[in-house]
């Protein structure tokens, strides 16, 4: 075997051995990838399947939602994914903050005394008592008002919504598409 045949072989072992730490670059970059996308999906986004009508018209039965669950702070009129009394995951709009007063007189839902404009509900409430929210806490509605629609804040079972349960906040519909 002369020199330039020992060269080439070289090279071409050589040019193998860089396909094969390559081959294995790619594989360990394509498994960071997919365990990034798990992390951001299990713990930063949120992908739900509406179950019920509690938050009709706004959102119906088997529509899809994104939430974010990192980047947000609760605030009136947002719709936040939660855990419920029950351990399962629901959708409620917040309508009033922590040291809030919320009554509903014929119908009309006022927090803090004011009436609040809620162009996104349907249904006619049953009245209820004025009641002061607690501290770390929010109360929630369903945009489906109908007694016996929502399971929300107005239910005593049910209760105000504290805050170390809200996951996340609503960012889009996916199905039907459409944004917040």
């Amino acid at each position: 075997m002369n020199v330039n045949e020992l060269t080439a072989k070289t090279i071409e072992a050589t040019k193998d051995k860089k396909k094969s730490q390559d081959s294995v670059l790619s594989w360990v970059k394509f498994i960071l990838l997919i365990i990034g996308l798990f992390l951001v999906f299990r713990y930063a986004i949120g992908i739900t399947v509406i179950s019920g009508n509690s938050m009709a018209p706004t959102l119906g039965n088997k529509d899809i939602i994104v939430t974010n669950n990192v980047f947000f702070t609760p605030d009136i009129d947002d719709i936040v994914q939660f855990r419920d009394v029950h351990g399962f995951d629901a959708i409620k709009r917040i309508i009033a903050l922590p040291n809030d007063t919320v009554e509903i007189v014929d119908g009309v839902v006022y927090v803090n005394g004011d009436k609040v404009k809620e162009v996104y509900s349907t249904g006619f409430p049953n009245d209820m008592e004025l009641v002061k929210v607690a501290e770390n806490s929010y109360f929630v509605m369903g945009d489906n008002r109908t007694p016996g629609e929502s399971l929300d804040s107005r239910n005593s079972e049910f209760g105000f919504l504290p805050k170390e349960r809200i996951k996340g906040e609503l960012v889009f519909s996916l199905y039907p598409l459409g944004f917040k």
